[in-house]
């Protein structure tokens, strides 16, 4: 099988022309290994143990896991071997690791992204990197569980496609925010009109997202030493 092979559909677990799923061949492995790694060092950051590298460290992780989406990203629709999923047991619970995180990352956790860029006139919403990390471990352990249990098939299924629906938009997103405060600092460069969070819209709760736009610049402008238009 090819990586550059055109996706041709979204992959769905059942129902369609059934082709040949990929065995535990060296793409398989490869996967499994990125997915693995990203798990155990984001979960190592959240320890808190090294503070001050958190965010360059996360922006390298999350830009690593994304290398491996995009390489299931342009793989052929892999379907599982068996036509239902297969339970996997109780998920994990997040809780703990979203909140170590939220901890660490306070109070650069809240930035602003535009769900779909392909939707005219999106209006920017709050988000939490620390939401966002969890999201996309919670995905990663799940396709792991497959894997680990011999499952090969359903574990590559299962990342292939919770990438393209869940992911792999929210770890976009999360690198995105990291990649902008890992430049503002490095480059010391101001964050200008952090009040620009606060969009204009014609929607009946724009007091609502103004007043959530103020409170996100405060909380990114802080331990940058920055300080917002309207401070």
């Amino acid at each position: 099988m090819s990586e550059s092979t055109p996706i041709s559909q979204t992959p769905q677990h059942a129902g369609g022309p059934h082709r040949a799923a990929p065995g535990p061949d060296d793409f398989a492995v490869q996967i499994a290994d990125q997915v693995e790694s990203f798990i155990v060092a984001v979960t190592e950051v959240a320890k808190g143990d090294d503070p001050d590298s958190a965010v360059p460290y996360l922006l390298l992780q999350v830009s690593q896991v994304l290398l491996a989406g995009g390489r299931l990203g342009a793989y052929e629709d892999i379907v599982p071997e068996e036509r239902y999923e297969p339970d996997t047991g109780p998920e994990p619970d997040m809780d703990e690791l979203r909140e170590r995180l939220a901890a660490l990352l306070d109070p650069v956790d809240v930035y602003s992204e535009v769900f779909d860029p392909y939707v005219p006139r999106s209006t920017p919403v709050a988000a939490r990197l620390s939401d966002d990390l969890a999201e996309v471990i919670s995905d990663l352990r799940h396709g792991m569980a497959h894997y680990r249990a011999g499952r090969v098939s359903e574990a590559l299924w299962w990342w292939q496609f919770s990438y393209l629906s869940n992911w792999g938009p929210t770890a976009s997103a999360a690198l995105r925010a990291l990649q902008s405060l890992v430049a503002h600092v490095r480059l010391d460069t101001p964050l200008a009109e952090l009040d620009g969070l606060d969009t204009d819209s014609e929607a009946e709760d724009g007091d609502l997202e103004r007043q959530a736009g103020r409170v996100m610049a405060a909380e990114i402008a802080a331990p940058l030493g920055l300080r917002s238009s309207g401070s």
